[in-house]
């Protein structure tokens, strides 16, 4: 699991710090800063309103992105409103996951 941190605020000046960091407390998540918004730019960015931001997609494990990202298998924003949505999407994948093993 990622989780990419990215400048759009205007106080968003540099990485986020420890304090921000501790918010996701889940030791398999891996967090990334994006300064240049790569991942903003791949998935429709193209000026200031556009920006993804606050933005929650849940992608399968076999799941490949090449140009484009591909269809999630669950979206929702801003983040916070989709917490048990997202819980729900990752717990039908480990079960379907746990299935195949």
């Amino acid at each position: 699991m990622f989780v990419i941190w990215e400048p759009v605020l205007a106080t968003d000046l540099s990485a986020p710090s420890t304090i921000t960091l501790r918010r996701i407390h889940d030791p398999r998540v891996k967090q990334y800063w994006d300064r240049n918004r790569v991942l903003s730019h791949a998935m429709g960015e193209h000026d200031r309103p556009s920006v993804v931001w606050d933005y929650i997609a849940v992608y399968k494990p076999e799941q490949i992105w090449t140009d484009a990202p591909p269809q999630p298998q669950f979206t929702g924003r801003p983040v916070v409103r989709f917490i048990e949505g997202t819980r729900g999407a990752l717990n039908t994948i480990y079960s379907e996951q746990k299935k195949l093993n």
